[in-house]
């Protein structure tokens, strides 16, 4: 399938991620076409305001869009809107075509996939009826703003960041919220357990019902409408809308057609290459080996935020462009859920010690994380100082010494010193 014409860069998926691989690499003189293609119907959007400022309607549908129209004229990026790509054939050079649904065929030299990740279903009897919403794109933000004026019982399953997001959100505006979460602990992968208990302690004493370790049995409706939520314990939730927030799953399915290789994400390099050394992949739906400095080797993970679809962006550009930058970016996350705001620096995975740096003020703390004697991550609770000082220490590969930790007379960034492999694990 031979290409006479240079088709550029076909970009499958209208994310954060695509949005800021498009910037990147005219940013980097990247001058060949681009085409940007999406299956919403909607100009490429901000997701994270979904939970919160538009549901609590701060800010308009407007507000949410990444650039002008002027923007993509200006910069020869074509958005195309409502195609999915059904089937992609690919070249040995990395170039081929992309066939959508509708039959339509989008031509390529190079291939980008910014597919993103969907929202986990419920696996539960009454998920069909009226009123049972998710929240991971702009249609299902606008469904459930339109529905929450009538609305006076929320009813959100799942205890992680979205879910506490939309619940704060809720309650703000009058409404009675019930936060279901099967496991013992709110934002139980995420966090440590002092930040967990920190929020589960918040949203209690602001008048939000927060159950943990909860069986469900199934969701009761009438005439097709939901009425509640029903646990094996016999007790009835009542609920007008059902917000479930239980994770997401990476969109997979058509790389894997390409044969790429994909478990939990598709599976790419240091550089945002997949395996089969042509095609990139970035953002949410991307499986990367893990940046954070002294991790082990062989370690991966998937890494859903902005800040992660932004420097992902820029390291596949870089590959795009014919050079090789390595994936260096220290992760970072926040979350508001109503007055308070939780940053997060670094990945606490497999920590083995904790240090909680407190200094008296309500609802300020932060928690550090170390594994084998290495500052490896941060839980920062209204403590924006702490932040910053975590996350420049990361990104500089130095360290924080847990006893100087909790030491609040001192700022982090004081005790920051670098570290040799050899005085690891004494």
């Amino acid at each position: 399938m031979a290409m006479e014409n240079n088709h550029g860069l076909l970009i499958v998926g209208t994310s954060q991620s695509g949005v800021a691989l498009a910037g990147s690499l005219r940013a980097l003189g990247y001058s060949d076409p681009i085409t940007l293609l999406g299956e919403e119907d909607h100009r490429p959007y901000q997701r994270p305001a979904l939970s919160k400022e538009f549901m609590q309607d701060k800010i308009s549908k407007e507000k949410l869009i990444f650039r002008a129209p002027e923007y993509w004229k200006e910069h020869n990026i074509n958005v195309v809107k409502g195609q999915r790509i059904g089937n992609i054939e690919k070249n040995l050079d990395g170039s081929g075509i992309a066939v959508s649904t509708s039959g339509e065929n989008f031509p390529f030299q190079q291939l980008a996939l910014t597919v993103g990740a969907r929202a986990r279903r419920l696996p539960l009897d009454g998920t069909d009826l009226d009123g049972v919403l998710y929240l991971r794109n702009a249609d299902d933000a606008l469904d459930l703003k339109a529905r929450m004026p009538e609305a006076q019982n929320l009813v959100v399953i799942g205890g992680g960041f979205i879910g506490l997001e939309a619940a704060a959100s809720a309650h703000g505006m009058g409404k009675n919220v019930t936060v279901l979460e099967v496991g013992p602990r709110l934002i139980g992968r995420a966090v440590g357990e002092a930040t967990s208990e920190f929020f589960l302690t918040a949203h209690r004493e602001q008048g939000i019902d927060v159950r943990l370790s909860v069986s469900l049995e199934r969701i009761d409706g009438e005439k097709g409408r939901v009425t509640g939520v029903r646990l094996d314990n016999g007790d009835v939730v009542p609920a007008d809308i059902v917000l479930v927030g239980i994770g997401v799953i990476p969109n997979t399915e058509l790389a894997e057609t390409m044969g790429l290789h994909c478990d939990n994400g598709i599976h790419v390099d240091e550089y945002a290459l997949a395996s089969d050394g042509h095609t990139v992949a970035i953002g949410d739906c991307a499986n990367i080996p893990n940046p954070i400095p002294g991790s082990p080797e062989g370690e991966r993970l998937r890494l859903e935020s902005v800040n992660n679809a932004v420097e992902h962006a820029k390291v596949a550009a870089y590959s795009l462009a014919g050079r090789r930058e390595e994936y260096q970016s220290i992760p970072w996350f926040w979350s508001n859920q109503g007055s308070h705001k939780l940053q997060i620096a670094g990945l606490s995975t497999g920590h083995d010690h904790t240090v909680v740096r407190r200094d008296g003020s309500d609802g300020k703390f932060s928690v550090l994380y170390y594994r084998g004697g290495r500052l490896i991550a941060a839980d920062c609770v209204n403590s924006p100082v702490d932040f910053m000082d975590v996350k420049s220490a990361l990104s500089k590969g130095l360290t924080i010494g847990a006893d100087q930790a909790a030491d609040t007379e001192k700022r982090l960034k004081e005790s920051a010193v670098r570290i040799t492999e050899q005085e690891l694990n004494p």
